[in-house]
């Protein structure tokens, strides 16, 4: 198996609602995003002959995917109360709702959901929320 994988960044914060520990608190990551897509076979006619897909395509889908959590507060939604939200908005800040807790685990899932909605095979993703601890997600 042909096996291609790209990374992206992004920098962002989040808080755990509900959890009991400093990450309930509002904190920032460097995420790092890595994508594994494969293929058993390399395409054999086109402008992509002799590739599984193009890298540049991949690279860049899958940072059209993080820049939007570029420079966001992630939250889950109904996580905040409306009058914090609101004041939040208010003050400008850019913020993201998801529809899961902001953990690297389910952000993990998140884009490899996302990358396989754009056609993509794939194979891992991994979302490192620090240099050393990283959650994966592979079916």
């Amino acid at each position: 198996m042909y096996i291609l994988r790209t990374k992206s960044e992004f920098d962002s914060a989040h808080f755990l609602k509900g959890y009991e520990g400093r990450c309930s608190n509002i904190h920032g990551h460097r995420w790092i995003v890595a994508i594994e897509v494969g293929s058993e076979d390399v395409k054999t006619e086109g402008p992509d002959r002799g590739m599984v897909v193009d890298f540049g395509k991949l690279k860049d889908d899958l940072k059209a995917e993080t820049y939007k959590l570029d420079h966001t507060l992630i939250v889950e939604k109904n996580s905040l109360k409306d009058t914090t939200k609101a004041a939040l908005e208010d003050e400008g800040f850019s913020m993201v709702e998801l529809d899961f807790r902001p953990t690297a685990e389910n952000l993990a899932k998140y884009f490899y959901d996302i990358m396989s909605t754009k056609g993509y095979h794939v194979i891992r993703s991994r979302v490192f929320e620090t240099p050393e601890n990283c959650a994966e997600y592979t079916e």
